[in-house]
């Protein structure tokens, strides 16, 4: 197993961003919506939800993958009447990250998450081509 942890990102502490396998296999680690240094530039859900996608993708690629080998995505929300809300937004948001790959994808409502600012995280399996 390689850890893969995006050039100019702060140290993750005692946790990974991704764990690479031998056969491919990226195991990205739950994102959430700051940035490289660990600060929160949106509040809102949409900003955060859009800062995580691009933190899972910046994983992604670190790894030498791209959107497309992304096969499976589970999010965590702390308000499902936001969420639900906001489906526009939130598809416009992903497609900007994503483009138009879809992959398996779970939502899960979740009372909170360790970042107390956090209103998503996103965490994915990806397959990278060798």
């Amino acid at each position: 197993m390689k850890t893969i942890h995006p050039e100019g990102w702060a140290p993750a502490l005692g946790y990974a961003n991704g764990m690479l396998a031998d056969d491919g296999t990226l195991h990205v680690g739950g994102q959430i919506g700051w940035n490289a240094e660990k600060r929160f530039e949106a509040r809102d859900f949409i900003g955060q939800m859009e800062q995580a996608l691009r933190n899972v993708l910046a994983v992604v690629e670190a790894a030498g993958g791209q959107a497309g080998d992304i096969a499976r995505m589970t999010w965590y929300v702390t308000d499902k009447a936001e969420y639900l809300a906001y489906q526009r937004e939130i598809g416009q948001a992903y497609r900007r990250v994503m483009g138009r790959h879809f992959p398996a994808m779970s939502m899960i409502v979740v009372a909170g998450l360790v970042e107390d600012e956090a209103r998503i995280e996103i965490e994915a399996t990806a397959y990278i081509r060798r």
